[in-house]
């Protein structure tokens, strides 16, 4: 059976208000109009849903049994119309990001400061993932927005937000500051010190590994680390040389805490992307984030 929803509606609010005259004015409609909506309700569903009392109506047994039933249905359409507005003014929602190690401390948190006090009702989901994984979390549509590593766009449909151009180097403490005095070639580096390279399995590790071959070196790593922070942390103590992102340690590098190692053939650089899925609505709390960092 179809009913046009808008005659449960007349019937709800003349229910509840117990007056055709005052739900008309309610429903900003005549008083007719409601009269003939509601007959045309009872002719549908087959029985009386009121009748008149001198103050104005009262529902029947069965109108009340209905009323019930309309009053949750109506309850729960208003919550969805309350939710939506709280989405749309941005008192309510989630933002679904991901962002590759090289990203998430250094590039993304800036950006997390900006957005959590201009919003601070908005829930930020965030997960650290390789620069592959994020590529199909996109795909699937589990985030709304991904920053990883740009070379392993293989054409996927992504609308790219933002580029950022990074640098790795090899950096050094004090106990191998003459390393860092003149520049050298990757072979002598390898053979004057350890070397402290990310774990094998994520993009920047792969990236590092091409890098060596085209030096003619086999990787071999004394020490392989989880993150970039445990490099920088390592290279400090004075266990070798470790390769992390220039643009993430200028404070270390400006205090002398660590030097950078100047090679002949320089790392080349990598590009960093912001990225959504082409093809897909975004939600508001999503659009004001790209447009934190669009500024």
């Amino acid at each position: 059976m179809y009913i046009n929803l808008e005659l449960y509606r007349t019937f709800y609010i003349t229910a509840k208000l117990g007056s055709v005259s005052k739900a008309s004015k309610e429903l900003f409609t005549s008083q007719p109009a409601v009269s003939h909506s509601i007959k045309s309700l009872e002719e549908k569903l087959g029985g009386q849903l009121f009748y008149r009392t001198p103050r104005g109506v009262s529902l029947t047994l069965e109108g009340k049994v209905l009323f019930e039933y309309i009053e949750k249905g109506y309850g729960i359409i208003q919550n969805g119309e309350r939710k939506f507005k709280e989405l749309k003014n941005l008192t309510f929602g989630e933002v679904r990001i991901a962002a590759c190690d090289a990203a998430c401390k250094y590039f993304l948190i800036n950006y997390l400061k900006i957005y959590n006090r201009l919003y601070p009702n908005i829930r930020i989901n965030i997960t650290n993932e390789s620069s592959y994984k994020i590529l199909e979390l996109l795909e699937w549509g589990e985030i709304d927005i991904g920053i990883l590593n740009m070379d392993i766009n293989k054409n996927k449909p992504l609308n790219i937000i933002k580029t950022i151009d990074l640098q790795d180097c090899f950096v050094v403490n004090e106990k191998y500051k003459n390393l860092a005095s003149k520049s050298i070639s990757l072979p002598e580096l390898v053979s004057s010190c350890p070397i402290l390279l990310l774990e094998k399995g994520g993009n920047s590790r792969h990236r590092i590994d091409a890098y060596f071959s085209t030096q003619g070196v086999i990787p071999s790593p004394e020490i392989e680390l989880s993150t970039v922070e445990l490099l920088v942390e390592f290279s400090k103590i004075g266990l070798g040389a470790a390769c992390v992102v220039k643009d993430y340690i200028n404070n270390e590098l400006e205090s002398k805490e660590l030097y950078e190692i100047k090679l002949k053939d320089p790392i080349p650089k990598r590009v960093i992307g912001v990225a959504t899925k082409k093809g897909i609505s975004m939600s508001s709390a999503a659009e004001k984030f790209i447009e934190v960092i669009e500024n």
